[in-house]
Order: C-alpha cells, then structure tokens, then sequence
C-alpha cells in the first residue's frame, strides 16, 4: 500500500487466497489499509467448496453484509437457505445468526463486510438522495415524510433543509420552502451557490421573504 497517496487500490481476482478454517480467505481490509469496518473476500475453486464458514458473530458483536460478486452461492441464515447469484447482497444483522455458504459455481467469490452496530454514523445524503424515487411519481407527500426523518436525524445538515425546500416548493408549499431554504443558506452560505440553476425552487423565486 502507498501511504503517500489518499487512496488504495486492489483487484480481487488479483489476491493470493489463504486457506484458513476451511476456506479461502482474501484479505482486503489489511492490504487497503480500512479502519473504519472489516472488509475481505473469499473465494471456492469447485462447487460445493465452502466459500463462508459456518459461523456466528456474537463475541465480535459484528453484523455483516455478504455480497457474491463472482459466480453463484447458496446461503445457510439461521434456519433459512438463500439462493444467490451473482450480485446477491445479504444482510445479517442479528449477530447472533448463525451464517455461512456454499459455492454452486467454481470460482465463486463473495465480498464480506462488517462492523459494530452504532460505530458507523450514515450520511445525510442518503436521505435526500432516496426522497428522488418519487420524484418521477410527484409523490411530494412520501417525499417530505422521509425528509422529515432525515431532518430529525441530521437538524443541523444544510443539505437536508435545502432537499426539504425544494420539495417544499414543487408541493407548492411556499412558505415552508422559505423556511427550509433560509435555514439551509444560514448553516452553509456556499448552499446558496446550489440555486442558481435549480428549477426545482422556480416557485418561491422572488416572493415575499424567499432569499431567491
């Protein structure tokens, strides 16, 4: 790894494997250099290879994800057995479910990622990212009820309050995309560089009370 730079990079395909408690582990987040969760791959040469052992998170308290990103798996969960193609992404948020898999195609690769719940803090754009699924609907009710979920979880974003006046004001509420905007220009004045171009806040430009 070069620390020099602000950034690493590997190839899976590229990484020895290591045989390890009857699999073959791909270590990732060791050569990456990752602090922030637990990250590796793993890999079967034949079908019916383990490609995940068998195993609980308990005494790490991890939950996990598991994506297959090469070949085919099927999952054991609990009691439960998963069919997974290539793209599956499975998560195990109860660390004390028992968890592994199978490769149903040689050279079946599944990524693993965990971590604490609670350590990681998600990001606001998540929110107001998600809220343009109905944006082709004009669905401007679902819109603002997941906003205000956001809002309530990241109040001081500027992000967010700007994401809820555009909303606002396709909802035709004027008074409350004001609101929303003004709050948003007065935690970040750079948010106010955002709307120069932005159609979505054409309704309240140049009303009574709108800093557009």
């Amino acid at each position: 790894m070069d620390e020099s730079k602000p950034y690493s990079v590997l190839n899976v395909s590229e990484i020895d494997p290591i045989p390890a408690a009857g699999i073959l582990w791909k270590p990732l987040r060791q050569p990456l250099g990752v602090d922030a969760f637990g990250i590796n791959a793993y890999s079967a040469v034949a079908a019916g290879d383990h490609v995940i052992e068998s195993h609980a998170e308990e005494t790490l308290g991890h939950q996990e994800v598991y994506v297959v990103i090469a070949g085919h798996a099927t999952f054991s969960i609990g009691d439960d057995e998963l069919d997974g193609p290539n793209g599956t992404v499975v998560f195990v948020r109860d660390p004390r479910v028992r968890r592994g898999a199978t490769a149903v195609a040689p050279g079946t690769t599944v990524l693993a990622i965990g971590g604490v719940p609670g350590t990681h803090a998600p990001s606001a754009w998540e929110w107001f990212f998600g809220a343009e699924r109905y944006r082709a609907s004009g669905d401007y009710s679902a819109a603002l009820g997941l906003l205000a979920d956001g809002l309530d979880r990241f109040p001081d974003n500027a992000g967010m309050h700007y994401s809820v006046a555009c909303w606002e004001a396709m909802a035709g509420n004027a008074d409350a995309a004001i609101t929303a905007l003004s709050t948003a220009f007065a935690l970040d004045p750079k948010s106010a560089e955002w709307v120069k171009n932005d159609t979505d806040l054409d309704a309240i430009r140049g009303l009574p009370g709108s800093p557009v």
